[in-house]
Order: C-alpha cells, then structure tokens, then sequence
C-alpha cells in the first residue's frame, strides 16, 4: 500500500447511462453520489455526461457518437479522469482508454480508491489491498500499456504500478498471502469478540455518511473520526455504554453504498462479523435525504446478502434538523402530492415507524431526542439480556425513566 499525501483536486468527467432499469431521475441521483465520491476521492467534476442506451456496447459502453462528444471535451478541457457510474468491463475499460488518452474509472475502482485513502490500520489496509489485487487482476492486459505513466492522483492509489507488479503469477501469490494474513487476523478478532464476556452487542449500520459516527461518538462519549464525506469510517470501532446501569456493547460500522462492489464485501467480511454477531440493529437513515427510502433498500439488500436482515432492528431517522419538506401549491391541481412532501409528522405514521418497537428521529449533532433514543434502546437491550438471563430480571427496571440519571462510559 502507499502512502497517501494530500493532492490538488483533479478535473474530472462523469458518464452515466439512462436504461430501463435506471431511468432519468435515477441516473441524476447516481451521479450526485457519483460527484460526491470524485470530492472524496480529491477530483472535481467539470461536466456530467448522459446517455440513453437499449443495450450496453460490448467494446465501450456508451455508443461511437456520444464516445467521440466526450473525447473532444475531454481534449479541449484537459480533463484528466473520466468515470463511468457503471461497472465497466476490462476490455470496455482498455477501449475507451486508448479512445480518451486519460485515467479511466468506474464506480468500483473509485470506491475502492477512497477506501484506501481512508484505510487506517494494518487490518483496514490489507482487506483494501486485497480488493484492490482482485479487482486489478483481469484487468493486467489493460493495464501493460500505460504503465510507464507512473502517475498519482484519483485511481492510482493501488498497490503498485511496474511491471513485475502486475505479473499475473505474482498478484496471484499476493492474494493468496493477504488471504492468509486476514484469515490470521479474523482469528484473533474472533477471539476479541469472544473475550468481550455475555453482553448485548449493538451495531450501528446504515448508509455511508448517515450520521454513525456522529451519533456514536454522542452516545458513548468517544472521538470516533467523522466527517461530512463519504466512508470516513471504515474500522470498526466497539465502545462499551451504560444506561441505568445496564451495560451493553455499541459497535460503529463501515457505511453501505449503492453498487457496493463485491470485492469489499468479500474483504470486509470480517468487518461485517460485527454486524453478524450483533443482538441488535441500529439502522441510522439520512432523512434529510431526499432519496432515503433508497438508501434504506440498499442496506436492506447488503444485510439480506450477509444474513442479518431478520435481527432485532430499531429504525434512527437522523438530521430531522436538516429536514425540510418539498412545498406543495395547495391550489395546484397538476402536481400530485407524493412522500416528498410529508412534514416529520406524517413520517412518523407511515410502515417505518412499525419496524421494531417504533421508529425514532433524531438529530445527533444537535443532540435533538435523544433522550427518547436512549429510552428505546435500553428497552430493546434489556429484554434481550433478561430472555438471555432472566435471573437478573430485578437488576433492571423495565424503564429508564426509573432512573433520576444516567451514565455512560467509553
């Protein structure tokens, strides 16, 4: 792995693709995450490039007249990264290189890109390393032409760039070594999370930049790093918390994301073993969002792919300080009144506030209902530690609020 210094941000270009299964309001949404990723990842966008396709190019992706459209701009602007929202294939992503001239990047290299600038510790790194091998390795044929280049910036943040690097046999043997490193290190965090005794585990999981760490950091007192980017976390840290005096573990997890590539979920499984292993589910929601319920789908889908989608779950709508309803003309009888338009009111009588005992909403910066939150979850953590032993029934009353304070200790 390298290490990573600050850099200027770079021009960039996005391209995404209208189908039917990403219509136009999709693709707009796709590429405001897509814009947001660029930022992290240290580009900025100077143009966004649309196209609607029945079927993908098998040699480029988007068809001859748009490819040539881009490659002007791309020329006259001296844009220096293009990416596409899609997965591109290596034989697509060879192609339209030799066509642009410049660094090219799909939504899979990009993410994986700003996991290793984020990556922190040795564990971090070398799940991030070991994405980045298996996503690098059919890509080798591609990559022999350029790599005299030696260049820094968005996408070049991988695990090397000279020739005997990219040796089909040696990335074969380096991942077969970090396998055998991370299956080392999964040992010894198995045996952490044996060692941490019989209390309730919770997780805090949700969207990437939801407000996780924000609200750990409230909760349990800690410095958990957060930051209004994408993925500012990616180790996953465990706090012990306290209320009334029934003590539970509180976990803070890497964020989900849209077209999570398949690479960092196989890597980060061990990181997910939190989640596995959890008695309880915080999902923290983005409400502020305007396409939240999406966003609630996606982890849906990620926790249905790791077996977790039937645990124990509470609902935590986060920012209701940054929520504002779209207005709507009471007098406009053209425009239909849709979800966009509910107060936080309405919200809360709708499916979501069913999950679990009821949903909650919250502002963690701000600090807004946390007293409700705190309530809930120690509802929720002391029936499983009751079911789990029901002799220390008389150790805690079944509310807090039986309890003239609280503590909570890291």
């Amino acid at each position: 792995m390298l290490d990573f210094k600050e850099i200027a941000y770079e021009n960039a270009v996005l391209i995404g693709v209208i189908t039917r299964e990403q219509p136009l309001e999709k693709i707009e949404e796709y590429l405001d995450e897509l814009e947001f990723l660029t930022f992290t990842a240290g580009g900025q966008v100077i143009k966004r490039f649309v196209q609607k396709i029945n079927l993908p190019n098998p040699k480029t992706l988007i068809g001859t007249g748009k490819i040539e459209e881009i490659r002007s701009f791309v020329e006259e602007n001296e844009v220096s990264t293009v990416i596409f929202d899609d997965e591109l294939s290596p034989a697509q992503q060879n192609n339209v290189e030799k066509i642009f001239k410049c660094k090219i990047l799909d939504r899979t290299g990009l993410i994986l890109d700003i996991f290793a600038q984020r990556a922190q510790t040795s564990y971090a790194r070398t799940q991030v390393e070991l994405a980045q091998y298996e996503y690098l390795l059919p890509r080798l044929t591609g990559l022999w032409t350029h790599l005299e280049r030696q260049r820094g910036g968005i996408g070049m943040r991988g695990p090397g760039e000279t020739e005997i690097e990219t040796d089909r046999r040696i990335v074969r043997d380096r991942i077969a070594l970090l396998k055998k490193k991370l299956e080392k290190i999964d040992r010894q965090m198995e045996t952490q999370r044996s060692n941490r005794g019989a209390l309730v585990r919770v997780a805090l999981v949700g969207y990437t930049n939801v407000g996780k760490s924000t609200l750990m950091n409230v909760i349990a007192k800690s410095e958990v790093f957060a930051e209004n980017k994408l993925f500012a976390t990616l180790d996953t840290t465990v706090r012990k918390v306290v209320l009334g005096n029934l003590p539970f573990l509180l976990s803070d997890t890497v964020g989900f994301i849209r077209k999570l590539p398949t690479q960092l979920v196989e890597s980060f499984k061990s990181t997910l073993d939190e989640v596995r292993e959890a008695d309880l589910l915080l999902h923290v929601v983005d409400i502020s969002h305007p396409n939240f319920t999406e966003h609630i789908e996606s982890v849906n889908q990620i926790l249905g792919e790791i077996e977790c989608q039937d645990k124990p779950t509470i609902m935590v709508f986060n920012k209701i300080d940054q929520y504002s309803a779209e207005p709507i003309d009471e007098d406009d009888l053209v425009t239909e009144r849709t979800s966009i338009h509910y107060s936080l009111e309405e919200w809360r009588k709708t499916w979501y506030n069913k999950i679990g005992e009821k949903a909650l909403f919250i502002s963690a910066i701000n600090k807004e209902n946390l007293e409700d939150f705190k309530k809930q979850v120690y509802k929720q953590v002391r029936d499983i530690h009751v079911t789990r032993f029901p002799y220390n029934n008389f150790l805690y009353p079944e509310k807090l609020d039986e309890y003239s304070t609280f503590e909570e200790y890291p």
